[in-house]
């Protein structure tokens, strides 16, 4: 299917690639090198609307589609994936959460000052022995009158430190397996509740991940997303949007691995002439672009069905796997082009190849997106 972009859709791509490269690819080497969070990026990017994207404007947001967040996500990605992967989980899982499962009271409360940039969020699902297996998470949430008492750790949580609430799962009936999780909108400051081990991590080293730590930790009753029970299915629903924002990652860094690659090949002579001449390594070109295009056509199908309102679970996974996997085919060929030089932080190719490897992993390790995407095909009945 090829997409034909809207005059808008294509405004928007347009001002955040203006945008990016002139502000945040600057200083994005030396976030990798200092681990500094990216504060002014994010307050830059909230004027423009992109904290907010799909909010729709009754709660302060763009009102934007899938499509044009995918854009917009892409070209923050291609200077800063570090940036862009809190871009992400903020506006794919935190704010839509909020939007579909939150009470009218806590869509007034928060997602105006999530739009605006005043509160970033993270999300807390994954355990030190739930991983890819949430229902095997031991976080708990009791009922005392009229809060929720939490109790429990939360590994590898993105925007962990730095985040002004957090999403957190926990569970509500242990003997309920899936249908007893739920979800509670967490904010930073309440008593019982801390940040912990800081991860030092290969790559996106801007964006911190940590341990969240819950001690009798009391939340209102009133900040539960939903119904008791609807937290398995809020995880669910998240992570299948969360997926096309990894692909729009995966999109972007890719591209500025291509782009540099290009670049490099053009100006690096050997054997008297440039060694964009020598076939194999036009070929090497020709498969990174192919690839690259193919996870773009994936990624916007699942967008395009995000935006029409159809179930998009499958596609979203098999976008995610393709670009995730994709992105690290690309980077390496980046690297292998670049020769020793690749290697060395003088050339950012570097840090592209570092940034993507986790993209396999997060939201859904590629293993798991080939559970997700066979489980739907074998039980289609129309599948032959």
């Amino acid at each position: 299917m090829l997409f034909r972009f809207t005059d808008e859709q294509l405004m928007i791509q347009a001002m955040v690639r203006e945008f990016a490269r002139k502000v945040i690819a600057p200083t994005a080497a030396e976030r990798d090198r200092t681990k500094e969070f990216p504060a002014d990026n994010l307050k830059k990017m909230a004027e423009l609307g992109l904290m907010g994207m799909m909010v729709p404007p009754a709660y302060g947001g763009e009102g934007a589609d899938t499509i044009s967040y995918v854009l917009a996500l892409s070209e923050i990605a291609y200077c800063c994936a570090s940036t862009a992967v809190v871009m992400s989980v903020h506006n794919s899982i935190v704010c839509e959460s909020i939007l579909r499962y939150g009470s009218e009271e806590l869509k007034k409360t928060y997602l105006p000052k999530l739009a605006a940039g005043k509160m970033i969020g993270a999300f807390g699902l994954t355990e030190p022995e739930a991983g890819s297996d949430p229902v095997s998470q031991i976080t708990t949430a009791v009922r005392d009158g009229n809060e929720y008492v939490l109790n429990g750790t939360k590994r590898f949580t993105t925007t962990g430190k730095n985040a002004h609430l957090v999403i957190v799962t926990a569970k509500t009936d242990e003997s309920l397996r899936h249908q007893g999780i739920s979800a509670f909108i967490v904010k930073k400051g309440t008593p019982g509740f801390k940040v912990g081990h800081l991860e030092d991590k290969m790559g996106l080293r801007a964006s911190d991940t940590t341990d969240l730590i819950f001690d009798d930790c009391r939340v209102p009753a009133d900040h539960l997303l939903g119904q008791e029970g609807d937290g398995f299915k809020l995880a669910m629903t998240a992570l299948d949007g969360g997926r096309i924002g990894i692909s729009a990652q995966s999109i972007g860094v890719a591209q500025a691995a291509l782009d540099a690659s290009i670049s490099y090949a053009k100006q690096r002579s050997q054997f008297g002439q440039k060694i964009a001449k020598f076939q194999g390594l036009r070929w090497m070109i020709a498969d990174m672009a192919t690839e690259l295009e193919a996870a773009r056509q994936l990624t916007m199908s699942a967008a395009a069905m995000k935006d029409q309102g159809t179930r998009y679970t499958r596609q979203a996974s098999m976008a995610k796997l393709f670009a995730s996997e994709m992105v690290n085919r690309v980077t390496a060929k980046a690297i292998q082009i670049h020769g020793g030089y690749g290697f060395t932080k003088d050339y950012e190719v570097e840090r592209y190849y570092r940034d993507a490897r986790v993209f396999t992993i997060y939201e859904g390790t590629s293993e798991i997106q080939r559970v997700v995407i066979s489980n739907h095909l074998l039980k289609d009945k129309r599948t032959p």
